[in-house]
């Protein structure tokens, strides 16, 4: 199936390694002129290379608001505009209510709220002017089914959940799509560090079949999606809802 996405410009943040670079390569083999960050060079030059001609690599830390409307900034510099962008970010520390101070609080937000904010901030003005923008936000399943010793994460990727929604309804007319992908575990390297040689015992998502929903996100198929939070996770979350 041929996406439409020859030629649209797209931003990926944190697209050096995992859920990102999945994202940002399904997006080029689509025929997508992509640019990723990250805040190590050698990474993101070996990112690039995997992505292939025309792929651009961006030294930049979306963990806060400043860095994250900066790489927003420069990826429409390199590009000449921005027709997609799929905001990310790793995760906070873990721990539970009783082992997190309050003053840990803020730079969590800041981490998987307020750069999603400050990306979208950056990008999505122009994609209305445009009359055709993809937003996807790549989130974690704890929005859905808050997930035990990730306090930070939970409550800092729900607000960007709502904010997101929020913006879905107001850009809609613009011909301008929001939506959210909720991976649960996939075979990626920080999963690996996490877990080493103790996996769980079941069966794990693969990272390109990943980056192939956000790439259906972005399609020309996906204008009618909007506002969506899509869980992506072999059947992890049980509710009804």
């Amino acid at each position: 199936m041929d996406l439409g996405l020859m030629g649209r410009r797209a931003a990926v943040a944190a697209g050096t390694a995992g859920l990102g670079l999945a994202s940002a390569k399904a997006l080029a083999d689509e025929g997508a002129l992509v640019v990723i960050c990250g805040r190590d060079r050698g990474r993101l030059d070996d990112a690039v290379a995997q992505l292939g001609a025309g792929a651009v690599g961006l030294v930049a830390d979306v963990s806060d608001a400043a860095g994250a409307g900066g790489f927003v900034a420069a990826a429409t510099e390199a590009l000449g505009g921005i027709d997609i962008l799929v905001t990310n970010a790793g995760g906070p520390p873990g721990g539970n209510f009783a082992q997190t101070p309050v003053e840990s609080y803020p730079a969590a937000l800041d981490l998987n709220l307020m750069s999603v904010v400050a990306m979208c901030k950056a990008a999505v003005p122009a994609m209305q002017a445009q009359r055709w923008g993809r937003v996807v936000a790549i989130t974690s399943l704890s929005v859905r089914q808050p997930m035990p010793q990730l306090i930070l994460s939970n409550t800092a990727r729900a607000g960007a959940t709502a904010f997101l929604k929020t913006l879905a309804r107001e850009v809609a007319g613009d011909g301008v799509t929001v939506n959210s992908v909720q991976p649960g575990l996939h075979l990626t390297d920080r999963l690996q560090q996490i877990y080493g040689d103790s996996l769980p015992d079941r069966p794990l998502g693969d990272p390109s079949d990943f980056g192939q929903v956000v790439a259906f996100l972005c399609s020309e198929q996906a204008r009618f999606v909007t506002g969506a939070a899509l869980n992506v996770d072999g059947g992890d979350y049980q509710g009804l809802q």
